[in-house]
């Protein structure tokens, strides 16, 4: 395989005179990445950059489901739950180490409550219906049956009177009248798979290129001029650009002189609780309920933690965007409200997290009623900016590999070139050549763990984590000084060799990659102080840190875990 992060640095050494290029893409987050991969892949020769890491904005903070948009139907958006669904089905297919099913319970309080309300927003209203009873929620699945027919890889909606729903989530308050039962999916490493989606456009072309930590210090006469982490500036003439800033779309253009008033973003957070008892009620499922106030919520096992979400507050600054107690407070109000007979509090809570949506401008009434849908507007050229500007607008994270495809197509008709291949087939990352069956699977981790010499549970553990690249990370231990039973202290599920090889591999530039983006360890609530000086110090050989800036990196992470996760490592010390 090639060795991505030392190719693309050898690459930016022949920058230092302007580089003509066919497109720039300004974010990577997960419709950036997408289209990057796109674009690649039919021979388009791209530029990814972010100005953090990538994958680490809004694409952090979804409730990583990957789902077809049930409450759409209320809103008349058929074509996206149609578009929705196919790409959860094909997300199961290309990523199956980070995306699987997730049957999903959903109470019902009354018989026919909301039915009005819901035939008003059908047909245009903007307030939102309050209480979905259950010939409504009966004829939702039923469509939503329909629309995910495409490429099935799922079992239909299962409907329950109020005796066999009990029966199934016991914990649910006995108020409800019925329940239904209806499958969607979740991904469990979703700043992964964006990293997996710019490493595949760097395979799939060899003139691509992609840096993060890069900032844009000017555009003038259609040159773009970048400074990257370690201080050095490069310019590049695109012929097109790709707006892919998600949040901060409109201050992006604002910088390539193309004013925009694109965004209208919504706040969602969320919060981990380490509830043992309530993640084995739910038994695999997750709850799609309705809050008191009428909002939609839902709780389910996210790598052992319940995950509860999310708000859906107007919003504008995802610079200082965070979970805030008033948040809290109501998810665990919420909880209480659902399932009575179980124990919530606050210390239950052992990570938060938020994000700002990109959605379009809106005057929606309501937040849940702005058009999850994307769109992808064309600032024409100039005189003095001799290149169009694409903004990627709205857009959810199930969609993002059709709206690259979309934008993709957009982008050959412009450059007069051919689709050379469809990517609704295209495995990502660790997803290629991943077993099929569970026959397969066992074959894998067998062969896999007779060749590397660990165990079979630990093989397995490797490849849900890392899919088939688990075997690469395995074979790193001949080169590396670790191995992979040398492990985290008080984190023992992760190995020094994974930390080393993330390091080495994956466009590290700060330990918070690490820690909030490459691995899960810090969501999981199983990282301590001496499990971070553990991974700094693999770290700090790796990249080649001094003493000083390993404390900065070790400084960071606490800070930034403390102020924007609500988890103090200091407490662990």
């Amino acid at each position: 395989m090639i060795d991505i992060s030392a190719a693309n640095t050898l690459r930016f050494q022949d920058l230092g005179a302007i580089k003509d290029i066919d497109v720039v893409i300004l974010g990577a987050g997960i419709n950036g990445a997408g289209t990057f991969r796109d674009l690649c892949v039919q021979g388009v020769d791209c530029l990814i950059v972010d100005k953090a890491d990538f994958g680490s904005g809004t694409s952090s903070a979804p409730s990583r489901l990957i789902h077809g948009g049930l409450k759409y139907l209320e809103t008349g958006e058929f074509g996206l739950v149609a578009q929705s669904t196919l790409e959860r089905n094909l997300l199961l297919r290309n990523a199956p180490h980070c995306v699987e099913p997730l049957p999903t319970f959903i109470p019902v309080f009354s018989w026919t409550r909301g039915i009005w309300a819901a035939l008003r927003t059908l047909t245009g209203s903007t307030t939102a219906p309050r209480s979905r009873g259950a010939v409504l929620v009966k004829i939702g699945l039923r469509m939503y049956d329909f629309f995910g027919a495409r490429n099935r890889v799922m079992p239909n909606h299962r409907f329950l009177f109020k005796k066999k729903a009990l029966k199934e989530m016991p914990h649910v308050t006995p108020a409800i009248v019925a329940g239904g039962i209806y499958y969607d999916a979740k991904i469990s490493r979703p700043e992964r798979l964006v990293y997996e989606l710019v490493a595949d456009g760097l395979q799939a072309n060899e003139n691509a290129l992609a840096t993060n930590f890069t900032t844009l210090l000017s555009s003038e006469n259609g040159v773009l001029t970048f400074r990257r982490a370690n201080g050095e500036t490069f310019s590049v003439r695109p012929k097109l650009v790709i707006n892919a800033a998600g949040p901060w779309i409109d201050h992006a253009n604002a910088s390539l002189d193309a004013p925009s008033k694109l965004i209208g973003g919504t706040k969602g957070s969320h919060i981990l609780l380490d509830h043992p008892e309530l993640v084995k009620s739910l038994n695999g499922h997750m709850i799609y309920f309705e809050a008191d106030d009428g909002r939609i919520c839902l709780v389910y096992d996210y790598l052992g933690l319940a995950m509860v979400g999310s708000t859906d507050i107007p919003a504008n600054d995802p610079e200082t965007v965070r979970c805030e107690e008033p948040e809290i407070q109501y998810f665990l109000e919420s909880v209480r409200s659902l399932l009575p007979s179980l124990r919530f509090s606050r210390d239950q809570v052992v990570y938060t997290y938020s994000g700002i949506r990109p959605l379009p401008a809106s005057d929606a009434s309501s937040p849940g009623l702005i058009s999850r849908d994307h769109s992808a507007p064309v600032m024409e050229a100039t005189a003095e900016r001799p290149f169009p500007v694409v903004s990627l607008v709205g857009g959810k994270w199930t969609t993002f590999r059709g709206f690259s495809e979309e934008v993709a197509d957009l982008v050959l008709k412009r450059l007069q070139r051919q689709r050379r291949k469809s990517t609704q087939q295209l495995a990502i990352g660790g997803g290629r050549q991943f077993p099929a069956d569970p026959a397969q699977r066992g074959a894998w981790i067998e062969a896999a763990a007779r060749k590397s010499g660990i165990d079979i549970t630990r093989a397995e553990t490797l490849l849900s984590r890392y899919g088939t690249t688990a075997s690469e990370i395995l074979d790193h231990a001949a080169t590396s000084p670790y191995r992979d039973s040398d492990r985290l202290s008080d984190a023992g599920h992760y190995s020094l060799l994974e930390i080393d090889w993330i390091a080495r591999r994956e466009f590290v530039v700060h330990l918070s990659d690490i820690v909030l983006r490459r691995t899960t360890i810090a969501i999981e609530g199983a990282l301590t102080m001496a499990g971070l000086l553990d991974m700094a110090r693999v770290a700090a050989e790796a990249l080649g840190w001094d003493a000083a800036r390993t404390e900065s990196e070790i400084d960071d992470v606490v800070m930034t875990l403390a102020d924007f996760h609500g988890q103090d490592l200091r407490l662990t010390a």
